[in-house]
């Protein structure tokens, strides 16, 4: 007689399972009620497990918000910071490629609807915003930086701009994520294309020099 073999999960498995199902069930309830409103009783309930599991895994909802951002932002945002451009990739080229990754990563998922949380409930909970800045905007920062550097040592056009406000360079992001909110539905915003432009202006010449900006 063949043995059926054990598809049980183990403990570890199921304890993922569940920090995840419960990530999920969190966001919908906080996007749908509001943070301050929401009840742990109710991510339980839109989990599927008790009350007392959320408390095994997560002390406070601002423990079940980091792990949103975990579970939703870092997978669209993972690697990037190590990738490197290529030896003859400009960094023009390579800020567009990581940044259209991240992009569709996000748009393919729920990392939209976490940013929207956040700039909703942001300014009510600041322990929101830190989380999100030291988990996702720090270390995002700094690698844009870095790609300044680079530019910079390369003689690149755009590099000493790039270095000094990372933050241009992720503006039509958040201006895309506010127009696709907003007024999609009466003008839609094609927002990869939006990135590359931004990043043309950023990369462009200096005034009098007739240099293109580079697309490698």
């Amino acid at each position: 007689m063949d043995e059926s073999r054990d598809d049980r999960p183990t403990r570890s498995q199921q304890a993922e399972r569940n920090r995840a199902a419960i990530a999920a069930a969190a966001l919908e309830i906080f996007t749908s009620k509001g943070f301050a409103s929401a009840r742990i009783e109710d991510v339980a309930r839109r989990a599927g497990v008790a009350k007392g599991t959320i408390y095994l895994h997560f002390e406070n909802k601002e423990a079940l918000f980091e792990a949103i951002v975990q579970e939703t932002i870092l997978p669209a945002v993972d690697g990037l910071g190590a990738s490197e451009p290529e030896p003859d990739e400009s960094t023009r080229a390579f800020a567009e490629r990581i940044l259209t990754t991240a992009l569709a990563r996000l748009q393919a998922g729920q990392g939209f609807a976490v940013i929207r949380l956040l700039m909703a409930e942001g300014p009510r909970f600041p322990n929101l915003a830190a989380i999100y800045y030291r988990t996702v905007v720090e270390p995002g920062l700094a690698m844009l930086r870095k790609l300044g550097e680079r530019a910079v040592t390369r003689g690149e056009t755009g590099g000493d701009v790039l270095r000094q406000f990372p933050q241009l360079a992720i503006a039509p992001v958040l201006m895309g994520l506010l127009w696709e909110g907003l007024f999609d539905r009466f003008d839609a915003l094609d927002v990869p294309a939006l990135v590359r432009a931004n990043l043309d202006l950023i990369f462009a010449p200096s005034s009098g020099s007739d240099e293109a900006p580079s697309r490698r």
